[in-house]
């Protein structure tokens, strides 16, 4: 390349090749060179010159390069296996939502969206379009002169230029007229409209220009894109997605703008995305340069010049492809000539040479698939803090109706449950004579047994009822508190609000049909106390001749006990507190009433606790509901990512 203005800047040494062998699959990089890149005289590549350059500045040896393998190994049956993982990780990239603003979220939502993008419009899409035309995609800040250039370049005006900006609104693309139609009803950016060009004045940002030129050569196609740094965010959008498709992305920035943090942000972006880079520093003041020859790069100008090369180093993307534009006139919305016929040699070269168009296509998405293998991972791991927050939220559900049991339990116990109109039932029954006349004492004698089933005094039915009722009511109120604890609990979480999302007065209460299934749960409990004395309550051996019971009445003796009776300040006039417990144990024996007694303890326990269980759901449903990913997500990441590199 030559040094006068327009020509490649000068380049660095190559790197030192490293030892390690790229991964199975992987599109394998160009060896470097020997001796560094010629500052002058060099051809582009498609000249005849016996070292011939890689786009991203890496030298070639010798006149024949060999055969890069394509990023899929070339074979027809591993490229089907390729496109099919890619498809499975579209798909699992599509499955979840990033709904909870967690440190990093809005980081993660953009990377998965170009993840999806760049499959979409760039990955897929070039895999199955062998001998498509490489796609040069112009980037830069507002006003840098990218669509200058390629006006330039084409020989007429194509894009809008001038002092307004951002001039550029729609993204251009300028191709040989035999892949016209390939643009216009190719798979590549299938978001995007297409219309013909020329572009009108106005036209909206998601239609892309299709422009035909026979200044360009077949197998080059050049897109101008909106501005990455304008005014208008859809803009930036625009141009973070065309970078992507790009099998060679060209940044374009000022002598006076290139520090700015945007410009480095992106071409980091571009790096990290896989794209092979070009960069142009345009309007570099001019001086007198070297032997006093007026239009070149003085000393000031080549400091700017050298201080750029050195921010490239340091940002790591040092091999990029290096153009200066120095400050000059402009015609017609076009430089003059001599200053781009570096830039030209260097596109149209790779273009025409059917190996250096393969492999700089094959280079960008091969280092494509290389990005996958960490931003897939990287966004696994954002959905494990997603995942992980819904764990929290789940974790709050269960704690919540667990103290609410655990209340419920201790309520049970300490007799706060024998009240009002349980408390005048039990002494209604036990105080008038009823208790002892469900006990009647008999002398057994031979046939005159009777098995009838008696109807229960109206006593006893109003004693279990009030039990039922009472033991209804606190259960319902439990479950109240267990649906209030959770709200609370949520709305005091980070990522509550957002799954609650104006429902807390929906979920807050308990479920419609709690009442009923409560109602059933604790009539079957008494029905199980009740058969566990009619089948386990053996009676004391030296009375089991003389006394029989009524073990409808003799079950609820045993659940007054069990609710605590004389563990609190609940007693019945009279100073008969303890008739429960000494009756029972007179019937049954301590050691057949403790195994009852917390037999019975546990059937409760457990019908209340699958009621909570039951309400518990719906606050599983909200989640599922608001569309949380679950455990499952980050795994099939992973797994969509393995299958990725078996498939290469």
């Amino acid at each position: 390349m030559k040094p006068a203005s327009g020509s490649a800047m000068p380049e660095e040494p190559d790197t030192p090749a490293s030892a390690e062998e790229p991964a199975s699959g992987a599109g394998e990089k160009p060896e470097p060179g020997a001796d560094e890149a010629p500052e002058g005289g060099g051809k582009a590549p498609g000249g005849d010159t016996a070292e011939r350059k890689a786009p991203g500045g890496r030298a070639r040896g010798g006149g024949t390069a060999r055969p890069r393998p394509a990023p899929w190994g070339g074979a027809t049956v591993r490229q089907g296996e390729l496109v099919r993982a890619l498809t499975a990780l579209r798909e699992q990239l599509g499955a979840f939502d990033f709904l909870l603003d967690v440190p990093g979220v809005e980081e993660a939502r953009e990377a998965r969206d170009e993840l999806r993008n760049q499959l979409d419009d760039y990955v897929l899409p070039r895999l199955q379009a062998a001998g498509a035309p490489m796609l040069v995609v112009l980037g830069g800040s507002t006003g840098a002169g990218k669509s200058t250039l390629v006006n330039t370049l084409v020989g007429a005006r194509v894009s809008a230029t001038g002092v307004l900006r951002p001039t550029t609104s729609s993204p251009i693309l300028v191709c040989h007229p035999d892949h016209v139609q390939w643009f216009m009803e190719g798979p590549m950016l299938p978001g995007m409209g297409r219309v013909r060009g020329p572009a009108p004045d106005a036209i909206a940002g998601d239609q892309l220009v299709i422009i035909a030129s026979e200044a360009l050569p077949p197998g080059l196609a050049l897109l101008d894109s909106p501005d990455f740094d304008s005014v208008f965010e859809d803009h930036y959008e625009f141009a973070t997605k065309l970078m992507a498709a790009a099998d060679l992305w060209l940044c374009v920035t000022t002598a006076a703008r290139y520090a700015d943090a945007q410009v480095w942000q992106m071409l980091q972006r571009a790096k990290e995305n896989g794209a092979t880079i070009g960069v142009v520093l345009s309007r570099v003041p001019q001086g007198d340069g070297p032997g006093g020859r007026a239009g070149s790069v003085g000393q000031a100008s080549s400091d700017v010049v050298e201080h750029f090369g050195r921010m490239l180093d340091e940002h790591e993307v040092g091999d990029a492809r290096r153009f200066t534009i120095p400050e000059t006139r402009i015609e017609e919305s076009r430089l003059p000539e001599e200053t781009v016929e570096d830039i030209r040699a260097w596109l149209t070269g790779v273009a025409e040479d059917v190996e250096d168009r393969e492999i700089v296509i094959s280079d960008t998405l091969a280092a494509v698939l290389d990005s996958f293998r960490t931003r897939v991972p990287e966004l696994a791991r954002q959905v494990e803090a997603q995942v992980e927050q819904r764990a929290e939220l789940a974790q709050q559900v269960e704690a919540a109706y667990g103290t609410a049991l655990a209340e419920l339990d201790e309520a049970t116990r300490n007799g706060s449950l024998l009240r009002g109109e349980v408390l005048a039932r039990w002494q209604d029954f036990a105080g008038t004579g009823d208790l002892l006349r469900a006990l009647h004492v008999q002398r057994a004698r031979r046939g005159r047994g009777s098995s009838r089933r008696r109807r229960s005094p109206a006593r006893v039915r109003a004693l279990k009822a009030a039990l039922r009722s009472g033991l209804e009511s606190l259960i319902m109120s439990s479950a109240e508190h267990g649906a209030e604890q959770v709200v609370a609990r949520w709305r005091d979480h980070p990522a509550g609000g957002t799954v609650l999302a104006g429902r807390g007065d929906e979920i807050g209460h308990v479920s419609p049909e709690l009442s009923r299934r409560v109602t059933r749960a604790v009539s079957s409990w008494q029905d199980h106390v009740q058969e566990l004395i009619r089948t386990e309550g053996v009676t004391k051996r030296s009375v089991a001749k003389l006394v029989s019971f009524d073990t409808e009445a003799v079950s609820l003796v045993l659940m007054i006990g069990l609710l605590g009776y004389g563990t609190s300040d609940v007693a019945v006039e009279g100073g008969n507190s303890a008739v429960p417990q000494r009756l029972l144990k007179a019937l049954f024996g301590a050691e057949s009433l403790r195994g009852m007694g917390a037999k019975a303890r546990a059937d409760l326990r457990s019908r209340i606790g699958m009621l909570f269980d039951e309400e518990a759901i719906r606050f599983g449903q909200v989640l599922d509901g608001a569309g949380l990913p679950d455990e499952t997500v980050p795994v099939q990441l992973y797994q969509a990512t393995y299958n990725l590199e078996v498939a290469r």
